[in-house]
C-alpha cells in the first residue's frame, strides 16, 4: 500500500543504485505510450526531482536521451534497469519506475492510467491519457 508522505527507499537490480524520497501526498502514477516508455514498460511513479536522494551509486548511473534530449533517461551500468528519468513534459520531476522502490509492486495496482506520450504536449499535442490497464489477480 502507498502511503502520501511516507519515506520510501529503493534503487536498482544490483542494488548499486540505491535512492531514497519522500512519497508525493497524492501519488502520480501512470505508464506512457510513447517509444521509450513502451519499450520499457515501465509504471511510473512522479516525484519532485528536490524530494529524490541518490545514496549509493551516483557513478553507476548512465545517462541516455534522445529526439528533444529533455528526457533524461537513467540507467543502471552494472544491471541495466531503469531507476528514473526526468521528465520531459514536467522537466522539475522525476518519472520514478515503481518497480525500483523497495516494498512496492505495480501487481498491488488495480488499474494504471497511460498517459499519451506519442502525442506530446511539448509538441503541440494535448496533455491526455490514452486508455487504462489494468491488472486482475488470478484465483490460483
Amino acid at each position: 500500500m502507498i502511503e502520501g508522505g511516507k519515506i520510501y527507499e529503493g534503487g536498482s537490480h544490483c542494488r548499486t543504485v540505491r535512492f531514497r524520497f519522500t512519497m508525493p501526498e497524492e501519488p502520480v502514477i501512470r505508464r506512457c505510450n510513447c517509444t521509450i516508455c513502451a519499450m520499457k514498460g515501465v509504471v511510473m511513479l512522479d516525484v519532485p526531482m528536490a524530494s529524490l536522494e541518490i545514496t549509493a551509486g551516483r557513478d553507476a548511473l548512465v545517462l541516455y536521451t534522445f529526439g528533444s534530449g529533455q528526457a533524461k533517461h537513467r540507467f543502471c551500468s552494472k544491471c541495466g534497469i531503469h531507476p528514473f528519468h526526468q521528465l520531459r513534459s514536467e522537466p522539475d520531476q522525476y518519472g520514478l519506475n515503481l518497480a525500483c522502490v523497495d516494498g512496492l509492486t505495480i501487481y498491488d495496482l488495480p488499474e494504471v492510467p497511460v498517459f499519451d506520450g506519442q502525442s506530446h504536449p511539448a509538441d503541440g499535442g494535448e496533455y491526455s491519457y490514452v486508455g487504462i490497464m489494468r491488472f486482475e489477480r488470478s484465483e490460483n
